[in-house]
């Protein structure tokens, strides 16, 4: 029930759109065909970033092994993603974070976007599970 609570919380103070932002930024990755490898991993930060409340980020070797985001391709991707926006993506997290931590009611948003931040830094060879 708290998840449930804290999930609608989120949607409507700013959860639905940072969602239509990613699913909107990963329409554009398969527009241009180049960014196609990056949609996936856009589409999957949006389902986060709408419900983010009883899911965590982590690798995904840990739940489906080694694969070919996983390793040194994951890797250079990651790279070329960080170059042409993740960084920038990522500190709007931080600085959203930094401010939802001033009150005592907003640290578990804070935390959820510390994790936004955290797969916007480096999305391929992450994965989003249940708890």
């Amino acid at each position: 029930m708290i998840r449930l609570i804290l999930n609608l919380l989120w949607f409507f103070f700013g959860g639905w759109l940072a969602g239509l932002l990613w699913l909107f930024g990963g329409l554009i990755l398969a527009i241009t065909i180049v960014g196609l490898p990056y949609t996936g991993a856009a589409w999957r930060i949006a389902g986060f970033a709408f419900w983010p409340f009883g899911k965590d980020v982590v690798s995904r070797s840990a739940v489906s092994g080694e694969d070919v985001g996983t390793g040194p391709l994951g890797f250079l991707l990651n790279v070329i993603w960080f170059v042409l926006g993740g960084w920038y993506i990522a500190l709007a997290h931080l600085v959203i974070a930094l401010a939802e931590f001033i009150s005592i009611i907003g640290i578990p948003f804070a935390l959820k976007d510390l994790q936004l931040a955290r797969i916007a830094f480096a999305p391929i060879g992450t994965a989003v599970v249940r708890k």
